[in-house]
């Protein structure tokens, strides 16, 4: 069996060396591939764990494309999905392999596995790393029934601009919200920020959230 495993996240590269430590036939590329390069290759599976571009039909058609998602699709379908989960306070979700089609976070459920959504993104990362190892194994296996997925919503990928907190959300939202809204920025993604009078920004890398007093 061999494996073209396609991503540029760290941890969509972190679950492909996991792979490839199991002694699984794994080609890691950190790019767009060619129909022709794929052909060369002629893999059995074509993973896009994170990948945030559309893949031509002629790719997916032809070959087992799978993607990882971090949510419990259909919910949190489209971009950002753990940004877009944390902000709305979300706390238990889980990682999808589904099977690519044409449409984005739109083709058949494979496997999902429960993950927190609690502490900071590290945290979080390693919960998706540790399932989606997990459930590529099961996937290789191939004994799996495909679960046909119905989206109605599917939620853009945030601007960094939107990283802002501004004073309206100070003095409007709660310690939660503003909390999420720090831990969800941390690094690789454009941190949280406050814009002081003389237009300079602060970067709010890490947050404490003080615990209810009795």
């Amino acid at each position: 069996m061999k494996i073209l495993a396609i991503g540029y996240r760290n941890w969509s590269i972190d679950i492909y060396k996991n792979l490839a430590k199991k002694k699984i036939k794994i080609k890691i590329v950190k790019k767009e591939v060619s129909l022709k390069a794929i052909k060369r290759y002629n893999p059995e599976f074509i993973l896009f764990y994170g990948w945030s571009k559309k893949i031509s039909k002629s790719i997916v058609e032809r070959y087992k494309c799978i993607m990882l998602h971090p949510s419990k699709l259909p919910k949190y379908a489209g971009g950002s999905p753990i940004q877009n989960q944390i902000i709305r306070n979300v706390k238990q979700s889980a990682v999808t392999l589904f099977r690519m089609n044409e449409k984005i976070d739109r083709g058949n459920i494979i496997f999902q596995k429960k993950i927190s959504l609690s502490g900071n993104l590290n945290d979080i990362f390693k919960r998706i790393v540790s399932a989606g190892t997990l459930l590529s194994l099961k996937l290789f296996k191939n004994n799996y029934k495909e679960k046909k997925m119905k989206v109605t919503k599917v939620y853009l990928r945030r601007k960094p601009c939107e990283s802002e907190i501004t004073f309206k959300e100070i003095k409007s939202k709660n310690a939660d919200y503003l909390y999420n809204k720090i831990r969800m920025l941390q690094d690789p993604y454009p941190n949280a920020y406050i814009k002081t009078a003389d237009g300079k920004k602060i970067f709010l890398i890490q947050a404490k959230l003080e615990k209810n007093k009795k």
